[in-house]
């Protein structure tokens, strides 16, 4: 049961899944026909390793999910997370290393081609395995559906045969979008062929709509072949109106580089007695050069690389927020999405309910059907723990990590602070990969030499039970003395940054001595001015 304050912020709430969910209740108000449930679809090119990019339209997908089933009182759903595995392989990605074993099997279905790791079945399988592992550890419900296995078991000839008997509309739909050299070869259907298991790109008559049955030219001879039981595959627009259609599918997103796409898959579900499915479509990801990110290249993160450096929770935060808006995607924004992530945790408890649904981390929670974790915080932030693993160096090791922790967080132990634990470790890897490398501590000079002397003498006489306040009041008054020649407080930070730590910015200093202590924070500044 859905509570009544709850459907009632629901629906007026401004945030974009319930903003989706209302077109769909617009559609199924107490849910489908006859009790079926809802069909939300995600799709999946298994043709590169999986990158955040075919992760995020699961969360996305499941966000509005579960936003609908509020709206329409608890109405059954269903989400189907659809590999097109049938795809032939048009092209080696370039992060694949194994590189012959997919060259001698270019254009042959991936679930066809040999496994270039050589732990799976097919490539395909390999791929499909990948993204599978992921959607189960951040504990998604969604069921997993091949296409490969749709076509080979017979499950999609029914829709085959259909697409067969409304040829000439499909055809109508699509050749005025093709140019003049592509329409003169193109056919809905891709055979496959029996000499060489390709699919094929050859012009198609119909000859048997009923059995089937196409002709077509295979390397010089002509063939009649049933396109039945795995034998063919649908161009890639025709093939998505099929899916619809076939599948009763209600509701699918996808990214701006499928707008057309989605028109005219949408007119061929139209052509073959189906309804087109409600959707978002959503800015793609770019990598931090501006670029979009593609499997092929490899220049987008991988799911292993964010959780190498941060956390799963910080990862929905990122992909939760403004869908319809580019965004990068790389290493560096992940420290600052960590951060996020809990600022918006701690806050949701304290937050009526219309206001906790225009919170992203209430949306996370419902994703995987938790309720709980409102309220919760990080005792240290993301940003503050990198700036300790910094200063202790690349070789810092994760006890070391916690001996200082002890100077500042209440009870300091990794089994009272399991969340905090698993950040020590992303910290002290994001720390020998991106920052160590480039950190370089500059001399003081001028007036910051005796402003950073004056801050040491003051520490020399500061209990070292100070609180991370009462030390920042202390940094503070040092910076505000205009006899140091600081125009303002921002430039004596500065200094503090690029002298002790190495870096142009940095944390609230009085909460990082309060961490590094007291007696360490001198030594630094012992080191600056020698």
């Amino acid at each position: 049961m859905i509570d009544d304050a709850l459907l009632s912020a629901a629906q007026v709430s401004k945030a974009w899944p319930f903003e989706e969910a209302r077109r769909l209740l617009k559609r199924f108000p107490d849910g489908k026909p006859g009790g079926a449930p809802v069909l939300f679809e995600t799709g999946y090119g298994p043709s590169g390793l999986p990158h955040i990019g075919t992760f995020q339209e699961v969360l996305r997908t499941t966000l509005v999910r579960r936003a609908y089933e509020v709206l329409s009182g608890g109405a059954p759903t269903r989400l189907v997370a659809f590999s097109d595995d049938m795809d032939g392989l048009r092209k080696v990605p370039d992060n694949i290393e194994n590189r012959a074993v997919l060259d001698a099997n270019l254009h042959k279905p991936l679930t066809r081609i040999p496994d270039p790791f050589g732990c799976h079945e097919s490539f395909a399988h390999h791929n499909n395995a990948m993204l599978r592992a992921f959607l189960d550890r951040f504990g998604f419900d969604y069921e997993f559906v091949s296409s490969s296995d749709m076509y080979n078991s017979g499950q999609f000839d029914a829709a085959l045969k259909g697409v067969l008997r409304n040829w000439q509309a499909i055809m109508d739909i699509m050749l005025p979008t093709l140019r003049a050299e592509r329409a003169a070869t193109y056919s809905p259907v891709l055979p496959i062929s029996e000499k060489s298991g390709a699919v094929l790109q050859v012009p198609v008559a119909v000859v048997d709509a009923e059995a089937g049955i196409v002709r077509f030219e295979d390397n010089g001879e002509t063939v009649e072949q049933s396109i039945l039981g795995g034998k063919s595959k649908l161009q890639w627009k025709v093939d998505w109106g099929m899916r619809w259609t076939a599948l009763g599918v209600d509701y699918e997103m996808c990214g701006k580089d499928l707008t057309d796409s989605v028109r005219e898959s949408g007119k061929i579900t139209r052509a073959l007695g189906g309804r087109p499915p409600e959707g978002m479509i959503y800015e793609l990801f770019l990598d931090e050069n501006g670029e979009k990110i593609s499997k092929s290249k490899g220049n987008g993160l991988t799911i292993d690389q964010w959780l190498s450096y941060g956390s799963e929770e910080s990862l929905g935060f990122y992909i939760y927020r403004e869908p319809k808006s580019a965004k990068s995607l790389h290493a560096g924004i992940i420290p600052r999405a960590v951060d996020e992530y809990w600022q918006f945790r701690e806050k949701l408890a304290e937050q009526p309910v219309e206001q906790q649904l225009g919170n992203p981390v209430w949306h996370l929670l419902r994703a995987n059907g938790e309720h709980g974790g409102a309220g919760d915080n990080l005792p240290v932030t993301y940003g503050l723990l990198l700036n300790l693993v910094a200063v202790l160096g690349a070789g810092a090791s994760r006890d070391q990590v916690w001996s200082y922790l002890g100077n500042y967080v209440e009870n300091a132990d990794p089994v009272a602070h399991p969340e905090l634990d698993k950040l020590v470790t992303t910290a002290l890897a994001y720390n020998r990969d991106f920052i160590a490398p480039s950190l370089a501590r500059r001399k003081p000079e001028g007036g910051e030499v005796l402003a950073l002397a004056a801050l040491d003498e003051e520490l020399a006489a500061t209990s070292d039970d100070a609180t991370a306040e009462e030390l920042q009041s202390l940094v503070y008054e040092i910076g505000k003395d205009p006899h140091y020649g600081f125009e303002s407080l921002r430039d004596w930070f500065k200094c503090l940054y690029e002298t002790l730590l190495g870096s142009s910015q940095g944390p609230r200093m009085g909460s990082f001595i309060a961490l590094y202590g007291i007696a360490n924070t001198r030594l630094l500044i012992a080191e600056a001015l020698t």
